[in-house]
């Protein structure tokens, strides 16, 4: 049987594994092929693992005993190099970690497992999840498969670039300040940043705890809606996740758009780009058509957001790749004193960004200026999570870009960190508010001859994923 894998589903591989179209081996097999052929120009893959072949058998032998197949039954997936499979190296795309193997399942893996996923390999990064571009990896960039020469978007961009390039079904990501849905935007596809807790981080390698939340990768919501509901959950191995049951507002949501992200007078804000605004006026339209109220709401407190971000996120940063010192795991430089073997294995395994992020917050939490800064970014983040509850109480759902541009150029930006860290500007508020996100494709804008994805983000209130699939499900059918 001859397949189309721009067409598979989550939906269509169970369908076709109980019908016989063909086995989850054979599954596996045509995913390899794709990787072998693409990834040499992508670079989406740090390694393949070998063992999906077995992984597939398995479940090829308990489907023909009569099993009726799980949810995720066959479902191929690339997992970022952050999130721990046992016996699998993870080393979060650094030096520092590039010979340590997991010695157990991160939570979600292990609820993957339990429901038939199978593991095609291990996805690049940018280095600790810090980056938005998938060029700060120690191992190189990733490469956007609608354009090679230019960002597949981070810290994801790896997980993201195998399902664009149909090099998997779905991915797992984590999302600290938009390393989900800024690269899902910028390939084309569909990412989930869910509520903080909502799905556990035990096994997912910090950057920042208050911040980091794994979640889903795919082509369309109906994928990204039945990975979440399979990982999401309580775990009691992680304090700050809930248990909870999805939910969501109704058929018609009403719909806000934040006047400090996009105004509806405006064809175009500056620094946002013509195709992108064009798409938010199109999206507001289609919904109006649809009988969703359109009503415009404020978050003044987001005009703090990128700096309040720059200084927890670096903080609990500097905090949590503290114990990557040369002494307890991971590589080590040698040296005469404890200081000097400290010093010399941070400097030449860990790379300039995550270096700069570790001085920053290691600067931020010193004596003298915690106050001044980082206590003062915390009272600033409180705010920013209030204006979300006024926000909701006027609407359902929030409408904004996802980035203000389609990917740009490989490089364009690695010289400035201030344009980098610009990116992220309409994707860090839900990280510091806590609440779920989703991207989700809208079209191509750019020349002519180089059309580029462009994604439309939808924030909505704490536990409301439900809400984020309907909506966006509203919009996927009526692009």
């Amino acid at each position: 049987m001859k397949i189309n894998l721009s067409e598979l589903s989550i939906a269509k591989i169970r369908e076709l594994l109980i019908s016989g179209g063909f086995s989850a081996r054979e599954l596996v097999e045509i995913y390899h092929r794709q990787i072998k052929e693409k990834d040499k120009s992508i670079s989406a893959y740090l390694e393949i693992f070998q063992d999906a072949y077995e992984q597939a058998e398995e479940l090829d032998k308990r489907i023909k005993q009569g099993e009726s197949p799980a949810e995720l039954f066959g479902v191929p997936f690339a997992i970022k190099d952050n999130i721990l499979i046992k016996d699998k190296k993870a080393g979060a795309a650094s030096r520092i970690l590039e010979s340590y193997r997991a010695s157990y399942d991160a939570s979600a893996i292990k609820k993957l497992r339990a429901v038939g996923a199978v593991f095609l390999g291990r996805t690049n990064m940018d280095e600790f999840a810090m980056g938005s571009s998938c060029e700060n990896s120690a191992f190189g960039p990733t490469k956007n498969p609608y354009d090679l020469e230019r960002v597949p978007g981070g810290s994801s961009g790896g997980s993201a670039a195998a399902v664009a390039s149909q090099m998997c079904l779905a991915a797992l990501g984590s999302d600290t300040g938009g390393s989900v849905r800024e690269p899902a935007a910028f390939c084309g596809i569909v990412g989930l940043k869910p509520t903080y807790g909502a799905v556990s981080r035990f096994g997912l390698i910090a950057m920042a705890s208050s911040l980091d939340q794994i979640g889903p990768l795919a082509k369309n919501i109906d994928d990204a809606e039945e990975i979440f509901k399979v990982i999401k959950g309580r775990d009691p191995k992680d304090s700050t996740s809930a248990d909870y049951e999805i939910k969501k507002c109704g058929a018609k949501p009403r719909v806000g758009v934040p006047k400090e992200f996009f105004s509806l007078k405006e064809k175009g804000k500056e620094g946002l780009d013509q195709g992108v605004a064009a798409a938010m006026n199109r999206a507001i339209e289609i919904l109006r058509s649809l009988d969703c109220e359109i009503k415009e709401v404020s978050l003044p407190a987001s005009e703090y957001a990128l700096a309040c971000y720059y200084i927890i996120m670096p903080a609990e940063v500097s905090s949590n790749l503290a114990r990557y010192d040369g002494v307890r795991y991971g590589r080590r430089a040698e040296g005469k004193i404890l200081e000097e073997i400290y010093a010399k294995t941070r400097e030449e395994a860990l790379g300039q960004e995550a270096r700069r992020r570790v001085i920053l917050g290691t600067y931020a939490l010193s004596a003298g200026y915690y106050d001044a800064y980082y206590g003062r970014a915390q009272k600033a983040r409180w705010l920013i999570r209030k204006d979300f509850e006024k926000a909701f109480k006027e609407a359902d759902v929030l409408l904004s870009p996802t980035v203000a541009t389609p990917a740009f150029k490989l490089g364009e930006k690695a010289v400035d960190p201030l344009a980098m860290y610009l990116s992220d500007i309409f994707t860090v508020p839900a990280n510091l508010a806590g609440v779920p996100a989703l991207s989700l494709p809208f079209g191509l804008a750019g020349e002519e001859r180089k059309k580029l994805p462009i994604g439309l983000q939808l924030t909505a209130p704490w536990f409301y994923e439900g809400t984020l699939f309907e909506a966006g499900k509203l919009l996927e059918k009526n692009i």
